[in-house]
């Protein structure tokens, strides 16, 4: 699994996270992954929620880490 694009948005509280993941993914091809890691217990209902409205798949949600599969 080639996980090359990390972000680390420990300490951040909403909406910063999503956002920063928004902008990364936007970046990137489809089928590329990102790992979030992400502390804020909100970020476990926001990521997911994001994801599914963008077209983009959450592959593992072990809190406070995320991947992500940008969608095409």
């Amino acid at each position: 699994m080639d996980e090359s694009e990390e972000i680390d948005a420990l300490g951040l509280l909403c909406p910063l996270p999503v956002l920063r993941l928004r902008k990364r993914l936007a970046g990137l091809a489809p089928g590329a992954r990102v790992v979030i890691l992400a502390d804020d217990p909100v970020a476990a209902i926001d990521i997911p929620h994001f994801c599914a409205e963008a077209g983009h798949e959450v592959v593992e949600a072990s809190p406070p880490r995320f991947v992500v599969r940008r969608g095409g």
